[in-house]
């Protein structure tokens, strides 16, 4: 009996296995491997000639300027990104949960809008809102204001794709933040209110404090996404001006495009390692403390 129970689990465990190792499994030792290797896009018709050099591209990475710079495009945007997303995400979520209820609905819809709106489109619209005669500078004029070049300043690109990445993403932060305060019981904040403890008093002492696992998860997935940051850079720019908005993974795509393949795998395995490494850390430093 307990041989067929397990015959049957992983009879209804067998197309999720069979999915995994086709699409993810095999992949990742296959990327592993190149990345060990000189392999180019010419030597897919002779793989004989394909030779194993260790972990040279990974050598060569770092000593690429435009690698380097990209990491630190990468973490410009995760530095930035993330605590903006969070905090117009939690700022939200407090006003909706203490806001009018039948209204809650609606403002959480709207406000979720970009998360789930295409992305491409919203890309061109945004290249057309910050072109040198777009809708920004338009209304900068009216008020007398002489506006810039977006998107082909250096300067001043890093700061539209990530406002970009924000936009697209508070809707998340506020969603899983709002479901958090949901969660928390409002016994609690009636027994402190009768002990004479204010608002700014309760968002202290008992709203911060339970919202921590929400805030862990909320961080860590922003975090994660952010380092693997790819759509808005190349919509917007495609990595310009002068690779001022350049990240790791539009580096890795570049390298792919013009055939450098074990380059291209070494970069997404130092991604992987990067986002592995920034987990722990947020793990250690935001996890409850017993």
């Amino acid at each position: 009996m307990r041989a067929r129970r397990t015959a049957v689990g992983w009879l209804f465990l067998a197309p999720f296995a069979v999915v995994f190792l086709l699409y993810t499994a095999v992949p990742t030792v296959a990327a592993l491997g190149f990345s060990l290797t000189d392999l180019r896009g010419s030597d897919l018709r002779h793989p004989l000639a394909v030779d194993f050099t260790g972990l040279e591209n990974y050598v060569r990475l770092f000593q690429d300027d435009a690698f380097v710079r990209d990491i630190l495009n990468t973490a410009l945007f995760v530095a930035v990104g993330v605590p903006l997303t969070m905090g117009i995400g939690f700022a939200l979520a407090l006003a909706l949960n203490s806001g009018v209820r039948r209204l809650r609905g609606a403002f959480r819809t709207v406000f979720f809008a970009p998360v789930v709106t295409n992305v491409v489109a919203v890309a061109l619209i945004w290249q057309y809102a910050f072109h040198a005669d777009g809708t920004v500078n338009r209304v900068l004029s009216a008020v007398g204001l002489a506006g810039p070049n977006w998107l082909d300043d250096p300067h001043l690109a890093m700061p539209v794709v990530i406002a970009l990445g924000v936009w697209r993403n508070f809707g998340t932060a506020m969603v899983l933040f709002l479901a958090g305060l949901q969660a928390i019981p409002r016994d609690v904040y009636e027994a402190a209110a009768l002990d004479g403890a204010g608002r700014w008093r309760q968002l202290r002492h008992i709203t911060l404090p339970l919202l921590l696992p929400t805030t862990l998860m909320v961080s860590v997935l922003l975090t994660v996404f952010y380092l693997q940051v790819f759509d808005e850079p190349y919509l917007l720019t495609d990595g310009g001006p002068l690779g001022s908005t350049e990240s790791v993974a539009l580096y890795t795509y570049h390298q792919f495009g013009v055939g450098e393949l074990g380059v291209s795998s070494a970069a997404s395995f130092v991604m992987l390692a990067l986002v592995a490494l920034v987990s722990v850390v947020q793990f250690r430093l935001l996890r409850p403390r017993s």
